[in-house]
């Protein structure tokens, strides 16, 4: 078939663009992406109707790209296509994780230079998967243009997107802020979640986008030839419902369920300097200790009824008897010199859970010894103590933070020596863990326990459910991320696990965000950040499986095969129609 013959696809094959507005197209990109996450505290809901057009503009780059290249020039333009992709990636992972650099220099006590390398490389590896996604598009794109299927560039769109997330959180592993995150307060989306976890709603983001795109390509070029009718396309009008049905749905106009909490937790939220409570000498540790005991108990705190930092309502007006004998007491991960090896701390939580008979999840750096006993392996752990003061249990954090607590291939990171010098490498954990816990009241539940930075990997919370674990308890220290966007996104993240496994969430932080979050990922109670308090938490208990919870990462991998497929296809039909190889056949 002759380019540019085949109805309105010739139309799209006649459009021409070049590499420079491919990169402006993709920082535009980058700019409107991050708006729809936290960038320095609590996320807007109006921020969220970014997410729906953010990449429409890579996208047309993209797709616009000359489409009558073979040879040596086609290899170019996909080249470009390939840098456009990641140099969008990379802006976009710089502005959104842009706390890897205070981090890194004010914790990790790396130089301000050093720091900033830091997080540029950090952005380009993991920008180097957009500029994949764009090659792929590209290359289907180039196979299908100008041709009867046309349509399937448009249709890769969501699978492809899918399909570069997922590889994100297999091989670099860092899931960070997928863009189905954005819409955690979206009341229709979030349905999805329960059977294809995050990637679904990414998908129909993606799908989305692909839309308008498609929808701006097929509009004349130039604006003296717009009619009426070619300017205000029937497409367009269904998109635009379905973005205000979308955004309505943010506001809380959508309801959504309010399941009644039937136990109580007490989290401890300490608020210590990361940077320097990691010691506590002489009579320090009997005053640590005696205030943790004393949080432990005091359900006379108020709360917030909802995100700090959002206007959410203060219950001042709390009954002090109400939790008098509390299911559960967590004391999260913090700097706090804890460890479940040392005769203190097994003194004093056994001191303390007889005390208020009651269980307690406490964030510990487990010890276990070699055969040899001459040297100790270490972990980020939570021990489980019952209600009569005995360690019933610990489970080991299994995915350790890369340069937080280990330092990979530490030979060849050499500009991170600052850290590996002061970083000993904590062990990875080994075994999944659901712990039967009983209470005062005679009822034993199940619990799974998540630490820190676990949270973002909802293929690995989900088996904590699938396990049997009634409830989820995520314990983290936040404190290394500032005031930075870091820890409201790390809170949404964890909203969303509560949704796939359709879970209440115990989240106790160190400085904040602790918080109680129901099934459907709604923060029901709260305290406010950077303050030593506890929460009187109310949850629930839940044993269904949803499908998520069953199969996992099902969609997600089913999105990567199907992409797979078409670009083999694609690549195949390209070398026949193109000529990759020198031929000049059209």
């Amino acid at each position: 078939m002759r380019e540019g013959s085949g109805g309105g696809s010739g139309r799209l094959s006649t459009m021409r663009g070049t590499p420079w507005r491919l990169l402006a197209a993709g920082a535009l990109t980058a700019l409107l992406l991050d708006l729809p996450f936290p960038l320095a505290g609590p996320l807007p809901v109006w921020r969220t109707v970014f997410a729906w057009f953010a990449l429409v503009p890579l996208l047309v780059g993209l797709l616009r790209m000359p489409d009558r290249y073979t040879g040596r020039r086609l290899r170019w333009q996909l080249g470009w296509s390939f840098l456009g992709g990641w140099w969008c990636g990379a802006l976009w992972f710089g502005a959104n994780c842009y706390w890897i650099y205070g981090t890194m220099h004010i914790y990790g006590q790396m130089s301000a230079p050093l720091a900033a390398l830091s997080l540029v490389l950090f952005s380009l590896y993991l920008g180097f998967w957009f500029g994949a996604f764009s090659l792929a598009l590209a290359v289907i794109r180039r196979a299908t243009f100008g041709r009867r299927n046309a349509w399937l560039a448009f249709a890769a769109i969501p699978l492809l997107w899918t399909a570069m997330e997922f590889a994100i959180a297999r091989i670099p592993a860092f899931p960070w802020d997928q863009l189905g995150y954005s819409q955690v307060d979206n009341r229709l989306l979030t349905g999805l979640a329960p059977w294809t976890g995050v990637y679904g709603i990414s998908f129909v983001l993606a799908a989305f986008n692909a839309l308008q795109a498609g929808v701006y390509l097929r509009r004349p070029s130039r604006p003296e030839t717009w009619n009426r009718r070619a300017f205000i396309h029937p497409t367009e009008v269904g998109l635009l419902l379905i973005l205000v049905m979308n955004f309505l749905a943010s506001t809380g106009l959508v309801p959504s369920p309010k399941p009644k909490g039937e136990a109580t937790a007490m989290l401890v939220q300490p608020n210590l300097d990361v940077a320097s409570d990691d010691v506590w000498v002489g009579t320090e540790w009997d005053r640590q200790i005696a205030q943790f005991e004393k949080l432990g108990h005091d359900t006379c705190h108020g709360y917030l009824a909802g995100i700090p930092e959002t206007g959410a309502k203060t219950v001042a007006d709390v009954d002090c008897n109400a939790a008098s004998t509390p299911s559960l007491i967590v004391w999260p991960e913090s700097p706090a010199p804890f460890r479940d090896a040392d005769p203190r701390f097994k003194e004093a939580v056994a001191a303390i859970a007889q005390a208020d008979y009651a269980p307690m999840i406490v964030g510990v750096i487990g010890m276990d010894s070699e055969a040899t006993g001459q040297s100790f392996h270490f972990y980020n752990s939570a021990s489980v103590v019952a209600l009569d003061g005995r360690l019933a249990g610990r489970y080991d954090k299994m995915h350790l933070v890369p340069f937080g607590e280990y330092v990979p291939h530490r030979e060849l990171f050499f500009f991170v020596r600052q850290i590996a010098q002061s970083l000993t490498d904590m062990s990875i954990g080994t075994d999944r863990k659901v712990f039967r816990i009983g209470a005062a009241n005679g009822e034993a539940h199940r619990y799974g326990v998540f630490i820190c930075y676990e949270s973002v990997f909802g293929d690995e919370v989900r088996q904590f459910a699938q396990l049997g674990a009634e409830v989820l308890v995520n314990i983290s220290d936040d404190g290394w991320y500032g005031d930075t966007s870091a820890p409201w996104q790390h809170l949404n993240m964890a909203r969303m696990r509560a949704i796939e496994n359709r879970r209440w969430i115990l989240r106790d932080t160190n400085n904040g965000v602790t918080a109680s979050i129901d099934p459907y990922g709604t923060v029901r109670q709260s305290i406010p950040r950077h303050q030593v308090g506890v929460l009187a938490a109310q949850f629930g208990y839940n044993d269904q499986v949803t499908f998520y919870t069953a199969h996992g990462d099902w969609f997600a991998a089913l999105c990567a095969i199907l992409s797979l497929a078409l670009l083999l296809w694609s690549g195949r039909s390209l070398l026949g129609y193109t000529g990759l190889g020198y031929s000049a056949r059209r």
